[in-house]
């Protein structure tokens, strides 16, 4: 099975998409995933102020580990890129922008 005239096209990249917009996508997606860790260290920054540099270590690692995971996991990165293009086909085909929702932690 052939796919549809213009889908080559359609899944080309330009350098933004690839290296800002998407990326954008896997930060946003990572935050939510990792919201326990994100939580946990606005908590101890916010309870330890001027000493967080020191006192948040260990949040500020499993932080870190958790979204670094995600950022290298070649999968995630197909997921967000899939996203991405469903996102712009969606606005190539109505010209309507879809604003993605962005996760904030209750704190």
């Amino acid at each position: 099975m052939e796919p549809p005239p213009g889908a080559a096209e359609n899944s080309k990249l330009r350098h933004v998409e690839k290296d800002v917009l998407i990326p954008q996508i896997m930060r946003d997606r990572a935050k939510e995933l990792c919201s326990d860790k994100v939580q946990a260290f606005t908590k101890c920054c916010q309870e330890t102020g001027i000493l967080m540099v020191v006192k948040c270590r260990q949040e500020n690692t499993a932080l870190k580990d958790c979204l670094v995971g995600y950022y290298s996991d070649p999968s995630f990165y197909e997921e967000c890129k899939a996203e991405y293009l469903k996102q712009r086909e969606e606005y190539r085909a109505t010209g309507i922008k879809k604003k993605r929702q962005k996760f904030t932690p209750n704190v």
